[in-house]
């Protein structure tokens, strides 16, 4: 049984370290290499620099401490003196050391920052890792795990690198004054790393990976109070909402019982461990300085490469519950890197999927929509072309997949059989029925999602009027000033906004899912009058039959996967 475990242990921890080199290695052998490389080099040659440093220390202390015990003034002072040279040297070392260890850690951590990012991003793998139960917040993985990555992966490295050259510096000052102490260390190091480990190890990387997980969660329930508190107000949800909360922040607490539980034994035995090389190394030598074969200062001098080589030898043990939360992290990214890789790669489908080519009219051959875990079959073998000025209004039942449809159309959801032919996304703009608002100006509102064209004040203002919005910039302070406009605009100068947006653009086919449904019939009728007047063409999810003139075709979704395509002149009604 205890071979068994063994194995699990060696297995797991060869996983996580080709886990962790996953992640690292683009950094170093990528376009930053050089950049990267040198730092490192710069850093290393500074820890030499600082481990040399602590050599000098040690010598001089000992060397005083014998100059006090022999009541030798002259011998005393002149160390002093080389102690206060020694100092004056290593400042700058010291100092030096942690700028260059962060320069090179925010280095690397805003590298790593945007190549997730771009991975995040491409091919809208922010919205199809909605839909992956296995990947909770990505914005705490991509924030806070790639900055505890980037910075524990430095602190560690430069730990061990360190160790290493504590061992070469003090071995040999340790084996001139005791082999015996020498021998003890080995056997007190590897007895320490191999109960850390055996004991303490899987179960508290494990306990750090829920963590941050339920850490993770709790604050995403605040975040979505903040962000829906209007909603939660008027419904008198606070009760509901305080319960759930809570919940969340009960299961932090719970988990974090465990964990310190399991960091008590972890302490227990660290310090257990540690406070006893205080005293054996003065129990081992002290004969021979009784006898007076060795002086006091020596004692200090053994005592002191003792704990440094201990330390050196026992840096895993030393560090072992950052290591393990270091260890949850590595878990938390790789498996968002998986993610994004999956997605890339096309390797997260579970059955057919829908072809799309490029076409300069939007055309459906034989489409079968399904939902993105393939559960539920919404459409079936709809066929359809919407030519040029040729509107198409998409009606039915709530929940019978109209919505779902023009997600397929702009390649959100792919679950399913059949060809979508369609322009360029690029000449196509898709307008929700809840608005988008970007954090800036109001220029920058209207001109999304092609921010830096260079269009003119007086245009901005006129397809304002033309969207009913005249006295709006006046009211924000200019089409430069920056505000919170989802709780500046109310929902319906948003959905207005937003069609403004379209007739700057002047897409070839403009989308709109119930993306007027917030305005009275009046706004509606002047919105889709100035649409049509463009060149663009319309396609409709909606619920008012005064829409019906502005388009030509109806597509009717009756709820059950079954369609009817009819004439807009032909409905005198939606039902």
């Amino acid at each position: 049984m205890e071979k068994k475990k063994s194995k699990r242990t060696k297995n797991f921890d060869r996983r996580l370290w080709r886990r962790f080199w996953r992640i690292a290695k683009p950094y170093w052998f990528l376009d930053e290499k050089w950049t990267s490389r040198g730092l490192l080099a710069v850093l290393i040659l500074l820890l030499l620099g600082r481990t040399e440093f602590t050599v000098l220390f040690n010598q001089q202390s000992g060397e005083f401490t014998s100059a006090l015990a022999a009541q030798n003034g002259v011998r005393f002072w002149h160390s002093m003196r080389v102690f206060g040279i020694v100092l004056v040297a290593a400042v700058p070392i010291y100092a030096f050391y942690y700028y260059v260890r962060d320069r090179l850690g925010i280095s690397w951590r805003r590298w790593l920052t945007h190549h997730f990012l771009g991975q995040y991003f491409q091919n809208r793998a922010y919205y199809e890792l909605t839909f992956n139960q296995t990947i909770d917040n990505p914005d705490q993985r991509i924030s806070d795990d790639v900055n505890t990555f980037t910075q524990k992966s430095l602190t560690f490295l430069l730990e061990v690198v360190g160790a290493v050259l504590q061992l070469i510096a003090f071995s040999g000052i340790l084996w001139t004054i005791s082999k015996t102490l020498v021998m003890f260390l080995g056997l007190y190091a590897i007895l320490g790393t191999l109960v850390t480990f055996g004991v303490f190890g899987k179960p508290l990387i494990a306990l750090n990976f829920q963590q941050l997980r339920r850490e993770a969660d709790f604050r995403f329930s605040l975040i979505r109070i903040r962000e829906n508190a209007e909603a939660i107000a008027f419904y008198r949800g606070e009760a509901s909402e305080a319960s759930h909360v809570k919940q969340r922040f009960s299961e932090v607490f719970g988990n974090y019982k465990k964990l310190i539980r399991r960091t008590l034994g972890l302490n227990l035995f660290q310090y257990g461990y540690s406070f006893v090389t205080l005293i054996f190394p003065c129990i081992i030598i002290a004969p021979r300085v009784l006898s007076g074969e060795l002086e006091v200062g020596r004692v200090v001098q053994a005592v002191g490469a003792f704990a440094a080589m201990l330390s050196a030898l026992t840096v895993f043990v030393e560090n072992f519950e950052a290591l393990s939360a270091f260890a949850a992290g590595i878990e938390r990214l790789h498996t968002f890197s998986k993610s994004l890789a999956e997605h890339q790669n096309g390797h997260a489908k579970l059955g057919d999927t829908i072809d799309r080519l490029e076409h300069p009219r939007l055309e459906l051959d034989r489409v079968t929509l399904q939902t993105p875990n393939y559960q539920r079959t919404l459409i079936t073998g709809v066929s359809l072309a919407v030519d040029k000025g040729q509107g198409l209004l998409i009606v039915g039942a709530s929940g019978g997949g109209k919505s779902s449809l023009l997600r397929a159309i702009a390649g959100l959801w792919n679950s399913g059989s059949g060809t979508i032919m369609r322009p360029k996304l690029e000449q196509m703009l898709f307008l929700p029925q809840r608005p988008y608002m970007i954090l800036g100006s109001l220029r920058t509102q209207l001109l999304y999602p092609v921010i830096d064209r260079d269009i003119s004040n007086e245009e901005l203002s006129q397809v304002l009027a033309q969207v009913n919005l005249p006295d709006i910039v006046a009211r924000c302070g200019g089409f430069d000033a920056e505000l919170d406009f989802a709780k500046v605009l109310s929902v319906g100068e948003q959905q207005r906004l937003a069609v403004a947006r379209v007739l700057l653009t002047k897409p070839h086919y403009a989308v709109l899912d119930e993306a007027t449904s917030a305005l009275d019939v009046e706004n509606e009728e002047r919105l889709y009058a100035q649409l049509k007047a463009t060149s663009s063409t319309i396609v409709s999810v909606a619920h008012r039959s005064t829409l019906l003139k502005h388009h030509m075709h109806v597509l009717e979704v009756v709820g059950d996967g079954t369609w009817r395509l009819g004439q807009a002149k032909d409905y005198s009604t939606i039902e």
